[in-house]
């Protein structure tokens, strides 16, 4: 019989407590548990992974990306310039320009790491390699961050969506906002429980967001909103640190985003049909980059 076996944040509690874990141990040793790798390559594998978004980072911000149909390109450099003029201040201006870098790279088709998705790819990369790097975490706690953030994915995945297909942007940057909340929490030393109050309140905070693509292209208005869902990352993670509680349990939000993606129209599911997709500028976009085709 599993013992890593969660499907829900109330189980996750009850494992970290009766063994005494943080919520990223737990996330290790459930990798071990199904007994595909050892634990150092399990490790390996997702250092491998931060890597990857680290230099995904580097190359959005210093190589300037520019996507195929022009539609998006150089915003995350010009932000990242502003840096010491920006209202947030320099470490959430650096982590938002970071996470739009990512996904700058992800629509110029460079490589990134899927968290959970493409679209949402610059979240938790932003904001965890970006806090580590200003507050000098080793390498090693930045990768118990991604195993933390993997955690709260596989418990929304298990009980909602992922996929703005079928739940809406809440069920990406909600998610990739609820994950990177909840491993920067841990970082900053908080409690499983504090973990699980960020992933919610971050999930409450775009409930109901749609899935709107011009041109059904993930650049407009996916990578602004990867945008602030680093900001909705670090302010819902500042609250908990507070000793802000989330009312609603974090199970019971994620039961709800997937009942308001399920009553979601399908034109605001990713088909491009709703939104600002159908504005008169996006139409004219999409029509430009049809007939360049």
């Amino acid at each position: 019989m599993s013992e890593y076996n969660i499907i829900n944040g109330q189980e996750l509690l009850h494992i970290c407590h009766e063994k005494g874990l943080t919520i990223s141990e737990v996330g290790m040793n459930l990798e071990v548990e199904r007994g595909e790798m050892t634990r150092q390559q399990i490790y390996e594998e997702m250092r491998l992974n931060l890597q990857v978004m680290r230099e995904s980072i580097r190359e959005g911000l210093e190589e300037q990306q520019t996507s195929v149909t022009g539609l998006m390109g150089l915003d995350a450099d010009k932000l990242n310039a502003f840096t010491e003029s920006a209202i947030m201040g320099r470490e959430l201006t650096r982590i938002v320009a970071s996470s739009m870098a990512v996904t700058e790279v992800n629509a110029s088709m460079g490589r990134i790491v899927a968290a959970p998705t493409a679209g949402a790819s610059g979240i938790l990369p932003a904001t965890i390699i970006c806090y580590g790097d200003t507050h000098d975490l080793t390498e090693e706690q930045m990768v118990s961050g991604l195993f933390n953030a993997g955690v709260i994915g596989l418990i929304i995945a298990r009980n909602a969506s992922l996929a703005g297909a079928s739940g809406g942007c809440q069920a990406e940057t909600g998610s990739a906002a609820a994950m990177a909340a909840s491993a920067l929490t841990e970082l900053r030393g908080g409690t499983p429980e504090m973990c699980l109050h960020a992933a919610a309140i971050a999930l409450k905070n775009v409930m109901g967001l749609v899935c709107d693509p011009v041109a059904g292209l993930v650049e407009c208005p996916c990578i602004k909103r990867n945008a602030i869902g680093a900001c909705n990352a670090v302010l819902c993670s500042d609250m908990v640190m507070a000793g802000i509680e989330s009312i609603i349990p974090f199970d019971e939000v994620v039961t709800t985003m997937k009942n308001v993606g399920r009553m979601l129209s399908p034109d605001l599911r990713e088909t491009a049909k709703g939104g600002v997709a159908v504005t008169p500028t996006a139409l004219k976009i999409a029509e430009r980059i049809r007939m360049a085709d």
